[in-house]
């Protein structure tokens, strides 16, 4: 399955929607890189509002403020804004998101639902999963690989988080996203070794 493959259809699918969205937050000043730093603290408010012991409405934040994650790339190709710093601030700030959401979870798990040590290290692993995905990537880019392949991309992680936090289904979704997450992560070992290969 190619990276994005979902995304992509849907970005597509929703691009009547989101272009003029994006024109217009463009048209009230904002630019690609704000839009960034606002998802960014949309999911540090979703964090903070599910260690308060809210998870309907951490997902809530969640579905309203996610869209920035593409808008922020719709506006920046539609305004010409399109920027290696941009490209790298909004790559970071995506692993910092996914932080600030699974450390939320580990303290409303620990806090408030009291459960076991072992779902903390579910908790660990799920982020640690994330971020070797996306780390795989980008290390393979820099090295002048293609590595557009896996099965989790970022948006199936956070569409998987929030189906999790609103049906109390955690454990079982965070071995999903821990096993997924690994399996991308030899997809895009094996697909670089495959490309140096034929280099």
């Amino acid at each position: 399955m190619q990276e994005g493959a979902l995304s992509d259809k849907l970005r597509d699918l929703f691009q009547p929607v989101l272009l003029p969205a994006a024109r217009f937050l463009g048209r009230l000043g904002f630019t690609p890189n704000m839009l960034s730093i606002i998802g960014m603290l949309a999911y540090v408010a979703a964090a903070l509002v599910l260690a308060s012991g809210h998870p309907l409405w951490s997902a809530a934040i969640l579905i309203l403020f996610s869209p920035l994650d593409v808008l922020d790339g719709t506006l920046a190709r539609d305004s010409g804004l399109v920027s290696k710093f941009g490209a790298f601030l909004d790559a970071t700030l995506d692993r910092y998101e996914e932080f600030f959401v699974y450390t939320g979870l580990m303290y409303y798990l620990m806090a408030y639902l009291q459960k076991d040590p072992v779902v903390a290290v579910l908790v660990v692993t799920a982020l640690s999963g994330s971020i070797f995905v996306s780390y795989a990537r980008a290390k393979a880019e820099a090295l002048g690989f293609q590595c557009n392949v896996g099965i989790l991309t970022r948006f199936e992680r956070i569409v998987l988080f929030i189906f999790a936090i609103v049906t109390g289904w955690i454990e079982p979704v965070l071995v999903i996203i821990s096993i997924l997450t690994f399996i991308t992560t030899i997809q895009r070992t094996y697909e670089v070794v495959r490309q140096s290969r034929s280099a």
